[in-house]
């Protein structure tokens, strides 16, 4: 562990000394705390419930969720005609996560299974108007989206829905 800077220490002692105490009595000295607890009856100290604790699992990310191998063969091979198709081309940040969210909604209202969305493909290098932000984000924004429990799973799509440039969202039913 390190010591602190002079600046770190100026900064503690500050803070230090705005600290008041939870309670409103008054901190007895040490010795008369100990006689104090040298007089008293000792309480008898109750144990309480034992449980087992909860296992807490952790979210699977929404690229990382499993389908049955009917489905990623499916969806590998191409078979799978989507219900909806989502087209992001010529949008902004902001105007791409409001028709991805409307569309989610749209979806799942209607009782869709699979949703194609195209993102466009990343391109290399910096040109002048940057490329590529909405493939980036679209992973982080469906696993924060209001509707990421209904979603079972997001896979590439095959080359004759746009391949690289294009996911397939498959939702629950």
């Amino acid at each position: 562990m390190r010591s602190l800077s002079p600046e770190e220490a100026e900064l503690w002692a500050r803070v230090a000394a705005t600290i008041r105490p939870l309670s409103r009595e008054p901190v007895a000295p040490r010795s008369q705390e100990k006689e104090r607890q040298s007089n008293a009856v000792p309480k008898p100290r109750v144990m309480p419930p034992q449980t087992a604790p909860k296992a807490r699992s952790k979210p699977v990310p929404i690229n990382e969720r499993t389908l049955d191998g009917t489905w990623d063969k499916r969806l590998r091979s191409g078979n799978v005609a989507p219900d909806r198709v989502l087209d992001l081309h010529g949008m902004n940040l902001d105007s791409a996560w409001a028709a991805i969210d409307r569309g989610l909604e749209q979806a799942i209202a209607r009782g869709e299974r699979v949703m194609l969305l195209i993102t466009g493909h990343h391109r290399p290098g910096e040109p002048p108007v940057q490329r590529g932000r909405i493939r980036a984000a679209v992973h982080d924004w469906l696993a924060a989206s209001r509707h990421a429990p209904q979603i079972a799973a997001v896979r590439g799509a095959h080359r004759r829905h746009g391949g690289g440039g294009s996911l397939y969202l498959v939702l629950r039913r």
